[in-house]
Protein backbone atom coordinates (compact mmCIF):
# COMPACT_ATOMS: atom_id res chain seq x y z
CA UNK A 1 0.00 0.00 0.00
CA UNK A 2 1.42 3.42 -0.93
CA UNK A 3 1.87 6.19 1.63
CA UNK A 4 -0.92 8.17 -0.01
CA UNK A 5 -3.29 5.19 0.06
CA UNK A 6 -2.49 4.45 3.70
CA UNK A 7 -3.08 8.08 4.69
CA UNK A 8 -6.40 8.06 2.88
CA UNK A 9 -7.44 4.86 4.63
CA UNK A 10 -6.73 6.39 8.02
CA UNK A 11 -9.29 9.14 7.56
CA UNK A 12 -12.10 6.96 6.18
CA UNK A 13 -14.82 7.23 8.81
CA UNK A 14 -16.71 4.08 9.87
CA UNK A 15 -20.39 3.89 8.95
CA UNK A 16 -22.51 5.46 11.68
CA UNK A 17 -24.46 3.21 13.99
CA UNK A 18 -28.24 3.34 13.85
CA UNK A 19 -29.70 5.43 16.66
CA UNK A 20 -31.66 2.63 18.33
CA UNK A 21 -28.76 0.21 17.89
CA UNK A 22 -26.35 2.72 19.47
CA UNK A 23 -28.61 3.19 22.50
CA UNK A 24 -28.91 -0.56 23.01
CA UNK A 25 -25.16 -1.03 22.64
CA UNK A 26 -24.16 1.61 25.17
CA UNK A 27 -26.80 0.43 27.66
CA UNK A 28 -25.40 -3.10 27.45
CA UNK A 29 -21.80 -2.02 28.12
CA UNK A 30 -22.99 0.19 30.96
CA UNK A 31 -24.93 -2.64 32.56
CA UNK A 32 -21.93 -4.97 32.18
CA UNK A 33 -19.88 -2.40 34.11
CA UNK A 34 -22.58 -1.61 36.70
CA UNK A 35 -21.15 0.25 39.67
CA UNK A 36 -20.62 -1.60 42.96
CA UNK A 37 -23.26 -1.82 45.67
CA UNK A 38 -22.79 0.20 48.84
CA UNK A 39 -24.83 0.64 52.02
CA UNK A 40 -26.30 4.08 52.60
CA UNK A 41 -28.41 5.42 55.50
CA UNK A 42 -31.91 6.29 54.40
CA UNK A 43 -31.11 9.98 54.78
CA UNK A 44 -28.33 9.63 52.18
CA UNK A 45 -30.00 7.22 49.74
CA UNK A 46 -32.23 9.61 47.79
CA UNK A 47 -31.34 9.60 44.08
CA UNK A 48 -29.47 6.30 44.25
CA UNK A 49 -30.64 3.00 42.76
CA UNK A 50 -31.62 -0.16 44.63
CA UNK A 51 -28.89 -2.79 44.26
CA UNK A 52 -31.12 -5.53 45.68
CA UNK A 53 -34.87 -6.01 46.02
CA UNK A 54 -36.66 -4.14 48.80
CA UNK A 55 -38.36 -6.55 51.20
CA UNK A 56 -40.06 -6.00 54.59
CA UNK A 57 -38.29 -7.22 57.71
CA UNK A 58 -41.69 -8.07 59.25
CA UNK A 59 -45.24 -8.41 58.07
CA UNK A 60 -46.81 -5.04 57.24
CA UNK A 61 -48.44 -4.22 59.52
CA UNK A 62 -46.52 -6.29 62.02
CA UNK A 63 -49.56 -6.61 64.34
CA UNK A 64 -53.33 -5.94 64.15
CA UNK A 65 -53.68 -2.16 63.97
CA UNK A 66 -56.79 -0.09 64.58
CA UNK A 67 -57.76 2.01 61.57
CA UNK A 68 -60.11 4.29 63.57
CA UNK A 69 -60.48 5.97 66.95
CA UNK A 70 -63.00 4.03 68.97
CA UNK A 71 -63.55 1.06 71.27
CA UNK A 72 -62.03 -2.39 70.98
CA UNK A 73 -64.85 -4.63 72.25
CA UNK A 74 -65.24 -8.28 73.18
CA UNK A 75 -68.47 -9.99 72.21
CA UNK A 76 -71.81 -8.25 72.73
CA UNK A 77 -72.46 -4.98 74.51
CA UNK A 78 -73.05 -2.75 76.28
CA UNK A 79 -69.41 -2.99 77.29
CA UNK A 80 -67.65 -2.16 80.51
CA UNK A 81 -64.60 0.12 79.98
CA UNK A 82 -61.47 -1.55 81.40
CA UNK A 83 -58.70 0.58 79.94
CA UNK A 84 -57.20 2.54 77.09
CA UNK A 85 -54.80 1.60 74.26
CA UNK A 86 -52.62 4.24 72.63
CA UNK A 87 -50.31 3.86 69.65
CA UNK A 88 -46.89 2.59 70.61
CA UNK A 89 -48.05 0.34 73.47
CA UNK A 90 -48.72 -3.38 73.82
CA UNK A 91 -52.14 -3.86 75.45
CA UNK A 92 -53.11 -6.73 77.74
CA UNK A 93 -55.68 -9.19 76.33
CA UNK A 94 -59.38 -8.49 76.56
CA UNK A 95 -60.38 -11.54 78.60
CA UNK A 96 -63.94 -10.90 79.75
CA UNK A 97 -66.97 -10.88 77.47
CA UNK A 98 -68.72 -7.50 77.54
CA UNK A 99 -65.47 -5.58 78.18
CA UNK A 100 -63.87 -2.84 76.07
CA UNK A 101 -60.86 -0.56 75.91
CA UNK A 102 -60.68 2.82 74.29
CA UNK A 103 -58.35 2.58 71.28
CA UNK A 104 -56.59 5.16 69.13
CA UNK A 105 -55.95 5.01 65.41
CA UNK A 106 -52.73 3.09 64.78
CA UNK A 107 -52.78 1.34 68.16
CA UNK A 108 -52.32 -2.41 68.54
CA UNK A 109 -55.63 -4.27 68.78
CA UNK A 110 -55.68 -6.33 72.01
CA UNK A 111 -55.95 -10.07 71.82
CA UNK A 112 -59.53 -11.18 72.42
CA UNK A 113 -61.15 -8.18 70.73
CA UNK A 114 -63.95 -9.19 68.38
CA UNK A 115 -64.77 -5.78 66.86
CA UNK A 116 -64.00 -2.07 66.98
CA UNK A 117 -66.79 0.42 67.48
CA UNK A 118 -66.14 3.87 66.06
CA UNK A 119 -66.08 6.63 68.66
CA UNK A 120 -68.55 8.75 66.68
CA UNK A 121 -70.99 5.84 66.46
CA UNK A 122 -70.93 5.04 70.19
CA UNK A 123 -73.01 6.24 73.16
CA UNK A 124 -72.69 5.86 76.91
CA UNK A 125 -75.32 4.27 79.15
CA UNK A 126 -76.38 5.79 82.45
CA UNK A 127 -74.01 3.50 84.31
CA UNK A 128 -71.05 4.49 82.11
CA UNK A 129 -70.91 1.51 79.79
CA UNK A 130 -70.34 1.87 76.02
CA UNK A 131 -73.20 1.08 73.65
CA UNK A 132 -73.49 0.94 69.89
CA UNK A 133 -73.35 -1.34 66.85
CA UNK A 134 -69.95 -2.11 65.32
CA UNK A 135 -69.80 -2.14 61.55
CA UNK A 136 -69.75 -5.60 59.96
CA UNK A 137 -66.38 -4.96 58.26
CA UNK A 138 -63.42 -5.17 60.68
CA UNK A 139 -62.06 -1.73 61.55
CA UNK A 140 -58.44 -2.87 61.81
CA UNK A 141 -55.59 -3.80 59.52
CA UNK A 142 -54.53 -7.43 59.69
CA UNK A 143 -50.83 -8.44 59.90
CA UNK A 144 -49.45 -8.83 56.38
CA UNK A 145 -52.34 -6.88 54.83
CA UNK A 146 -49.88 -4.69 52.92
CA UNK A 147 -47.00 -7.16 52.62
CA UNK A 148 -45.51 -10.24 54.19
CA UNK A 149 -42.01 -10.48 55.65
CA UNK A 150 -39.50 -11.19 52.87
CA UNK A 151 -41.94 -10.36 50.04
CA UNK A 152 -40.32 -8.47 47.15
CA UNK A 153 -41.90 -5.02 47.02
CA UNK A 154 -39.54 -3.33 44.57
CA UNK A 155 -36.94 -4.93 42.30
CA UNK A 156 -33.26 -4.11 42.11
CA UNK A 157 -32.78 -1.25 39.65
CA UNK A 158 -35.57 0.88 41.14
CA UNK A 159 -34.57 4.55 41.53
CA UNK A 160 -34.76 5.66 45.15
CA UNK A 161 -37.12 8.61 45.63
CA UNK A 162 -39.04 9.95 48.64
CA UNK A 163 -41.79 7.33 48.26
CA UNK A 164 -39.22 4.52 48.23
CA UNK A 165 -37.50 5.98 51.30
CA UNK A 166 -40.80 6.05 53.17
CA UNK A 167 -41.59 2.48 52.18
CA UNK A 168 -38.11 1.32 53.22
CA UNK A 169 -38.53 2.95 56.62
CA UNK A 170 -41.94 1.34 57.11
CA UNK A 171 -40.32 -2.01 56.28
CA UNK A 172 -37.89 -1.54 59.17
CA UNK A 173 -34.76 -0.63 57.20
CA UNK A 174 -32.19 1.84 58.52
CA UNK A 175 -29.91 1.50 55.48
CA UNK A 176 -30.31 0.48 51.86
CA UNK A 177 -28.01 -1.41 49.50
CA UNK A 178 -27.73 0.88 46.50
CA UNK A 179 -25.49 1.36 43.50
CA UNK A 180 -22.77 3.92 44.00
CA UNK A 181 -23.66 7.05 42.05
CA UNK A 182 -21.55 7.56 38.91
CA UNK A 183 -18.78 10.13 39.17
CA UNK A 184 -18.60 12.32 36.08
CA UNK A 185 -16.30 15.00 34.74
CA UNK A 186 -16.44 17.41 31.80
CA UNK A 187 -13.64 18.60 29.54
CA UNK A 188 -14.47 21.60 27.36
CA UNK A 189 -12.40 21.80 24.17
CA UNK A 190 -12.00 24.88 22.01
CA UNK A 191 -9.66 27.89 22.01
CA UNK A 192 -12.50 29.97 20.58
CA UNK A 193 -14.55 29.77 23.77
CA UNK A 194 -15.09 32.46 26.36
CA UNK A 195 -16.01 31.56 29.93
CA UNK A 196 -17.37 34.99 30.89
CA UNK A 197 -18.86 38.08 29.29
CA UNK A 198 -20.58 38.48 25.93
CA UNK A 199 -19.30 36.87 22.70
CA UNK A 200 -17.38 38.94 20.18
CA UNK A 201 -14.21 39.34 18.12
CA UNK A 202 -14.53 35.83 16.68
CA UNK A 203 -15.00 34.13 20.05
CA UNK A 204 -18.20 32.59 21.39
CA UNK A 205 -19.41 31.98 24.91
CA UNK A 206 -19.07 28.46 26.28
CA UNK A 207 -22.64 27.27 26.89
CA UNK A 208 -21.83 23.62 27.64
CA UNK A 209 -19.50 24.10 30.59
CA UNK A 210 -22.36 25.44 32.75
CA UNK A 211 -25.13 23.20 31.33
CA UNK A 212 -23.70 19.71 30.78
CA UNK A 213 -22.86 19.14 34.49
CA UNK A 214 -26.44 20.11 35.36
CA UNK A 215 -27.80 17.57 32.85
CA UNK A 216 -25.46 14.92 34.25
CA UNK A 217 -26.64 15.57 37.80
CA UNK A 218 -30.24 15.11 36.66
CA UNK A 219 -29.20 11.72 35.29
CA UNK A 220 -27.88 10.75 38.73
CA UNK A 221 -24.18 11.67 38.47
CA UNK A 222 -21.92 13.32 41.01
CA UNK A 223 -20.16 16.29 39.39
CA UNK A 224 -18.05 18.63 41.49
CA UNK A 225 -17.03 22.12 40.31
CA UNK A 226 -13.42 20.89 40.13
CA UNK A 227 -14.54 18.17 37.71
CA UNK A 228 -15.34 20.77 35.01
CA UNK A 229 -12.15 21.73 33.16
CA UNK A 230 -11.63 24.01 30.20
CA UNK A 231 -11.31 25.34 27.73
CA UNK A 232 -8.51 22.83 27.16
CA UNK A 233 -5.84 24.08 24.75
CA UNK A 234 -6.22 22.86 21.18
CA UNK A 235 -3.12 20.64 21.21
CA UNK A 236 -2.80 16.89 21.40
CA UNK A 237 -0.56 16.89 24.52
CA UNK A 238 -3.01 19.14 26.37
CA UNK A 239 -5.92 16.87 25.44
CA UNK A 240 -4.08 13.71 26.51
CA UNK A 241 -3.04 15.24 29.83
CA UNK A 242 -6.52 16.60 30.59
CA UNK A 243 -8.31 13.36 29.76
CA UNK A 244 -5.83 11.22 31.68
CA UNK A 245 -6.26 13.43 34.76
CA UNK A 246 -10.07 13.40 34.52
CA UNK A 247 -10.18 9.62 34.20
CA UNK A 248 -8.24 9.17 37.43
CA UNK A 249 -11.42 9.73 39.51
CA UNK A 250 -14.34 9.65 37.08
CA UNK A 251 -16.45 6.77 35.86
CA UNK A 252 -17.52 8.90 32.90
CA UNK A 253 -15.77 11.82 31.24
CA UNK A 254 -17.77 13.91 28.79
CA UNK A 255 -15.94 16.08 26.29
CA UNK A 256 -17.34 18.85 24.10
CA UNK A 257 -16.15 19.34 20.55
CA UNK A 258 -13.30 17.67 18.70
CA UNK A 259 -15.32 14.64 17.61
CA UNK A 260 -14.60 15.13 13.89
CA UNK A 261 -11.23 14.95 12.12
CA UNK A 262 -10.41 18.63 11.58
CA UNK A 263 -7.00 20.26 12.12
CA UNK A 264 -7.67 20.94 15.82
CA UNK A 265 -9.92 17.95 16.54
CA UNK A 266 -7.72 15.93 18.85
CA UNK A 267 -10.21 13.63 20.59
CA UNK A 268 -9.69 10.60 18.35
CA UNK A 269 -5.88 10.60 18.59
CA UNK A 270 -6.20 11.22 22.34
CA UNK A 271 -8.38 8.14 22.74
CA UNK A 272 -5.90 6.14 20.68
CA UNK A 273 -3.01 7.35 22.85
CA UNK A 274 -4.85 6.24 26.00
CA UNK A 275 -5.74 2.81 24.61
CA UNK A 276 -9.49 3.32 24.44
CA UNK A 277 -11.79 1.23 22.27
CA UNK A 278 -14.93 2.57 20.62
CA UNK A 279 -18.34 1.37 21.72
CA UNK A 280 -19.99 3.75 19.25
CA UNK A 281 -18.20 6.04 16.77
CA UNK A 282 -20.77 8.34 15.13
CA UNK A 283 -24.52 7.76 15.10
CA UNK A 284 -26.96 8.11 12.22
CA UNK A 285 -28.96 10.86 13.93
CA UNK A 286 -29.57 14.52 13.14
CA UNK A 287 -28.58 16.77 14.70
CA UNK A 288 -25.48 15.53 16.48
CA UNK A 289 -24.22 12.58 14.42
CA UNK A 290 -20.46 12.95 15.22
CA UNK A 291 -21.01 11.72 18.80
CA UNK A 292 -19.06 8.82 20.25
CA UNK A 293 -18.64 6.63 23.29
CA UNK A 294 -15.32 4.96 24.11
CA UNK A 295 -14.32 2.55 26.86
CA UNK A 296 -11.08 2.13 28.77
CA UNK A 297 -10.31 -0.94 30.90
CA UNK A 298 -7.47 -0.81 33.46
CA UNK A 299 -5.25 -3.76 34.26
CA UNK A 300 -7.28 -4.28 37.44
CA UNK A 301 -10.51 -4.48 35.42
CA UNK A 302 -11.82 -1.02 36.29
CA UNK A 303 -13.93 0.30 33.42
CA UNK A 304 -14.32 3.97 32.55
CA UNK A 305 -16.06 5.70 29.69
CA UNK A 306 -15.52 8.78 27.52
CA UNK A 307 -18.54 10.36 25.83
CA UNK A 308 -17.55 12.66 23.00
CA UNK A 309 -20.25 15.31 22.62
CA UNK A 310 -20.30 17.55 19.53
CA UNK A 311 -19.35 21.18 20.10
CA UNK A 312 -22.65 22.63 18.88
CA UNK A 313 -24.83 22.99 21.99
CA UNK A 314 -28.05 21.35 20.79
CA UNK A 315 -26.06 18.55 19.17
CA UNK A 316 -24.30 17.98 22.49
CA UNK A 317 -27.66 17.54 24.24
CA UNK A 318 -28.76 15.11 21.53
CA UNK A 319 -25.63 13.10 22.33
CA UNK A 320 -26.49 13.21 26.03
CA UNK A 321 -30.01 11.82 25.56
CA UNK A 322 -28.86 9.35 22.89
CA UNK A 323 -25.73 7.82 24.44
CA UNK A 324 -25.09 9.16 27.94
CA UNK A 325 -28.59 8.57 29.34
CA UNK A 326 -28.72 4.84 28.46
CA UNK A 327 -25.10 4.36 29.54
CA UNK A 328 -25.83 5.86 32.96
CA UNK A 329 -28.97 3.75 33.29
CA UNK A 330 -26.80 0.67 32.80
CA UNK A 331 -24.08 1.83 35.18
CA UNK A 332 -26.70 2.39 37.87
CA UNK A 333 -28.32 -1.00 37.28
CA UNK A 334 -31.56 0.58 36.10
CA UNK A 335 -33.74 -0.77 33.28
CA UNK A 336 -33.26 0.60 29.79
CA UNK A 337 -35.42 3.73 29.60
CA UNK A 338 -38.72 3.07 27.82
CA UNK A 339 -39.70 5.93 25.53
CA UNK A 340 -43.30 7.14 25.88
CA UNK A 341 -45.47 7.68 22.80
CA UNK A 342 -46.91 11.03 21.78
CA UNK A 343 -49.11 12.28 18.96
CA UNK A 344 -47.61 14.92 16.71
CA UNK A 345 -49.71 18.09 16.67
CA UNK A 346 -47.87 19.38 13.57
CA UNK A 347 -45.78 17.83 10.80
CA UNK A 348 -42.08 17.11 11.48
CA UNK A 349 -39.77 16.46 8.51
CA UNK A 350 -37.56 13.40 8.28
CA UNK A 351 -33.80 13.39 7.71
CA UNK A 352 -33.44 10.74 5.01
CA UNK A 353 -31.41 7.77 6.25
CA UNK A 354 -30.85 9.41 9.64
CA UNK A 355 -33.08 9.40 12.71
CA UNK A 356 -34.36 12.92 13.35
CA UNK A 357 -34.59 14.04 16.97
CA UNK A 358 -36.91 17.04 16.80
CA UNK A 359 -37.33 19.35 19.78
CA UNK A 360 -40.93 19.49 21.00
CA UNK A 361 -43.07 20.78 23.81
CA UNK A 362 -45.01 17.87 25.26
CA UNK A 363 -48.58 18.36 26.43
CA UNK A 364 -48.85 15.43 28.85
CA UNK A 365 -52.59 15.99 29.39
CA UNK A 366 -53.47 15.78 25.70
CA UNK A 367 -50.58 13.44 24.86
CA UNK A 368 -49.48 15.69 22.00
CA UNK A 369 -46.10 17.04 20.94
CA UNK A 370 -45.66 20.50 19.41
CA UNK A 371 -42.47 21.31 17.46
CA UNK A 372 -40.61 24.40 18.62
CA UNK A 373 -38.69 27.02 16.67
CA UNK A 374 -35.01 28.01 16.82
CA UNK A 375 -33.69 24.48 16.64
CA UNK A 376 -30.39 24.85 14.75
CA UNK A 377 -27.49 22.75 16.03
CA UNK A 378 -25.81 25.83 17.49
CA UNK A 379 -29.00 27.24 19.03
CA UNK A 380 -30.26 26.86 22.58
CA UNK A 381 -33.39 29.02 22.44
CA UNK A 382 -35.58 26.18 21.23
CA UNK A 383 -34.08 23.76 23.75
CA UNK A 384 -34.89 26.13 26.63
CA UNK A 385 -38.57 25.95 25.70
CA UNK A 386 -38.75 22.20 25.00
CA UNK A 387 -39.61 19.11 27.03
CA UNK A 388 -37.96 16.48 24.86
CA UNK A 389 -37.22 15.16 21.39
CA UNK A 390 -39.73 13.52 19.06
CA UNK A 391 -38.13 10.54 17.32
CA UNK A 392 -38.67 10.46 13.55
CA UNK A 393 -37.26 7.18 12.30
CA UNK A 394 -35.04 6.88 9.20
CA UNK A 395 -36.82 6.97 5.87
CA UNK A 396 -39.96 8.53 7.34
CA UNK A 397 -41.44 11.90 8.14
CA UNK A 398 -43.91 12.79 10.85
CA UNK A 399 -47.41 13.88 9.86
CA UNK A 400 -49.84 15.59 12.20
CA UNK A 401 -51.66 12.84 14.07
CA UNK A 402 -48.82 10.32 13.84
CA UNK A 403 -47.80 8.49 16.99
CA UNK A 404 -44.05 8.65 17.61
CA UNK A 405 -41.69 7.99 20.54
CA UNK A 406 -40.41 10.94 22.55
CA UNK A 407 -37.15 11.21 24.50
CA UNK A 408 -37.97 13.30 27.59
CA UNK A 409 -35.44 15.79 28.87
CA UNK A 410 -34.63 15.22 32.56
CA UNK A 411 -36.39 18.33 33.79
CA UNK A 412 -37.12 19.10 37.43
CA UNK A 413 -40.55 18.43 38.98
CA UNK A 414 -43.20 21.05 38.29
CA UNK A 415 -41.85 21.53 34.82
CA UNK A 416 -43.18 24.18 32.47
CA UNK A 417 -46.86 24.99 32.34
CA UNK A 418 -48.54 25.04 28.94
Amino acid sequence: MSTETAAAAEVVAPPPAGWEEARSRVYAVGLAAALPAVSRPLADADGHTLAEPLTPRTDLPAFPTSSVDGWAVRRDGPWQVVGRVLAGHTPPPLEADGSTVEIATGAMVPEGATAILRIEESTRTADGRVAGTPRPTPEWREPGEEAYAGEELLPAGTPVDPAVLGLAASCGHDTLRVRRRPRAALLVFGDELLTSGPPGAGRVRDALGPSVPAWLRRYGCQVRPADVVGPVADTLPAHVAALRAALADADLVCTTGGTMHGPVDHLHPTLEALGADYVVNTVAVRPGFPMLLARLVDDDGRVRFVAGLPGNPQSAVVALVSLVAPLLAGLQGRPMPVLPQVTLAEPVPGRGDYTHLALVRWDRVAGTAHPVRHVGSAMLRGLAGADGFAVIRPGTSGAAGDGVPVVPLPLTPGERSW
